[in-house]
């Protein structure tokens, strides 16, 4: 071995010394590239491929009846996933000494829980994949379960369900919601604004093994839950009626039924009841027409219940009473159609002698164009909008409908004629039902109340008004007018089967034929609107049957009122009436 002289000695540890000073500034410089310069986008760039973000889900607010009932909530659904390719025995301490579960237990006991195959369970848990799920849409009690086994490669996914506990109980009127999440007419698409949540965000850590890394989790923005709603329905009063009218609409062969109740005070709808109906937890078991809300979207040509519009109207302009005396052949002559027209009563009669409260009580259209032709047209037009017809409630539904009274300026003849008994114009359920409530409640129309509250997730409480109130006429012309009505009850051929024992009853028949292309068929609405007591009103029910095959007169109508009004007033236990009904004379 030679050794290097001296200077070469030195020339070769200066060379180490200048490769290793080399390496150390290399070093140095990555070290503070890494930790000061680029620290940030490098940190940001390990959290991207570590960090999992994701939707933190609000729950939609509930719908509540006006005793907070429930009649549309949101509940927790979950997926339970697995990664395959983690799939592994795994160690669980029992009774203190240390076990390994097999995949195989592990699957047995969680075909248990999901009510699963195992077979399937296994299949599913088996290959090289990332993903795969064992089952959709589970409780929160088989959650907790399922999570309960803190397996690593095992995890569940929330989902939101919008949940009805009764049903199809005012189904029509409630609305549905898709499986993705769109509102579907009814309240639910009404009130979407106080329903609705919004969903939070929040991001956590997950290690190498996809395990969820304990306290990572940072919320960027927290979900805010939908508002409660509270509305005026009666559940149980609903119910009732949707049973009697279902019942009603098949027994006549109708494409459709309504029943509606008010508080006449209050104007709140107490029912709003429709048939056929539809089960919001199912809404395709439904036809596309039995989704609506008919109550506010179908007009109809209303027939005889709008003789009570006009018998009111007539005396509150003075140009008629109670016993306005009116010669009332079967068939009038008409000057329109060239004088060539006749407007007849619905059944044969020979000429007969009747008082205006007589012309309610028989239902006659040749009476009441006579106590109705002594107002002028723009009076009559006037008073139709006084009392709710040609434009929407103030409820405003989706869908709804105005009613038609078209072009009252420019009415044609026949209309303007016709329009006295109830042709030629068209009204919503809702419209009649509020019409009736005014003259129930002295002469002023209360604009529907259906919505009382929505409380947000802070509690707070949000009370929603009520258009104005519109007085349609006097006091003392609603009087009266409830008193005729009273008679349609008391003296009627079909009226006196809405009879109430004990009760003080008035109300009014329709029968209306429904137009087939440009002439009217032999198809009708049949309906009759009602209050009770008479002698204080409490509430009004009205019912409609559309496309009646059985019959052709309210008779098919007056059992459903009257099942519906004895329930409301034994519901709400109005006393029996102490008083008669005033003497008024119907013929002369």
């Amino acid at each position: 071995m030679s050794l290097l002289p001296p200077s070469e000695e030195r020339k070769r540890f200066s060379v180490i010394r200048i490769v290793v000073a080399v390496f150390c500034v290399y070093f140095v410089f990555h070290l503070v590239d890494m930790q000061i310069i680029n620290a940030q986008a490098i940190n940001e760039d390990n959290r991207s491929k570590r960090e999992i973000t994701r939707v933190i889900l609000a729950p939609r607010g509930s719908i509540l009846d006006k005793d907070s009932n429930v009649l549309a909530k949101t509940v927790f659904k979950y997926d339970v996933n697995v990664a395959p390719i983690k799939v592994g025995p795994v160690e669980r301490e029992v009774n203190g000494a240390l076990v390994t579960l097999s995949v195989d237990q592990i699957a047995t006991r969680l075909a248990e829980i999901l009510g699963k195959d195992k077979d399937f369970i296994l299949r599913k848990m088996s290959g090289t994949g990332g993903y795969a799920n064992l089952a959709k849409n589970v409780n929160s009690s088989v959650m907790t379960q399922v999570e309960s086994f803190e397996l690593p490669w095992l995890w569940t996914d929330a989902n939101v369900s919008r949940i009805y506990p009764n049903g199809a109980v005012a189904g029509n009127l409630l609305g549905f919601i898709t499986a993705d999440g769109v509102t579907k007419a009814g309240i639910e698409s009404k009130m979407d604004a106080c329903l609705n949540g919004v969903n939070g965000k929040e991001s956590f850590d997950q290690g190498s093994d996809g395990i969820r890394i304990p306290e990572s989790a940072v919320v960027y923005k927290a979900a805010k839950n939908g508002g409660n709603l509270k509305l005026t329905i009666d559940t149980n009063l609903q119910y009732f009626s949707q049973q009697v009218l279902e019942t009603a609409v098949k027994n006549e062969r109708a494409d459709y039924g309504t029943a509606i109740v008010i508080e006449v005070k209050t104007g709140r709808l107490l029912v709003a009841a429709e048939a056929p109906t539809v089960d919001p937890n199912n809404p395709g078991a439904a036809k596309e027409r039995d989704r609506q809300t008919k109550i506010f979207t179908e007009s109809f040509e209303p027939g005889s219940t709008m003789k009570m519009i006009t018998a009111a109207s007539a005396i509150d302009t003075g140009v008629a009473t109670q016993t306005t005396r009116v010669v009332a052949p079967y068939r009038l002559k008409m000057s329109f159609g060239n004088g060539k027209n006749w407007v007849k009563d619905s059944v044969y009669h020979p000429t007969m002698k009747l008082t205006l409260t007589g012309i309610l009580r028989d239902s006659s259209n040749t009476g009441i164009i006579q106590v109705g032709e002594d107002m002028d047209r723009s009076t009559r037009v006037s008073y139709l909008k006084k009392f709710g017809f040609g434009s929407k409630t103030s409820l405003n539904m989706s869908g709804e409908s105005g009613g038609i009274l078209g072009d009252t300026k420019n009415w044609d003849l026949q209309t303007d004629k016709n329009s006295m008994f109830g042709q030629g114009v068209a009204v919503t359920s809702i419209q009649m039902a509020y019409a009736f409530q005014a003259i129930a409640n002295k002469g002023v129309r209360l604009s529907p109340k259906l919505f009382e509250s929505c409380t947000n997730s802070n509690g707070g409480v949000t009370q929603y008004p009520v258009g104005e109130p519109v007085r349609a006429v006097s006091e003392q012309t609603a009087r009266s007018t409830v008193e005729m009505l009273e008679k349609v009850v008391e003296e009627g051929h079909i009226g006196r089967t809405a009879a109430i024992a004990g009760y003080r009853v008035g109300g009014k028949t329709g029968t209306a034929q429904i137009k087939q292309g440009r002439t009217y068929g032999n198809l009708y609405a049949i309906s009759f609107a009602g209050l009770a007591p008479a002698d204080d009103p409490q509430y009004v029910v009205a019912v409609m049957l559309y496309k009646s095959r059985r019959t052709a007169s309210s008779i098919g109508v007056t059992p459903v009122f009257k099942q519906i009004m004895q329930q409301t007033l034994r519901a709400y236990r109005i006393p029996p009436s102490t008083t008669k009904s005033r003497e008024i004379p119907s013929e002369w």
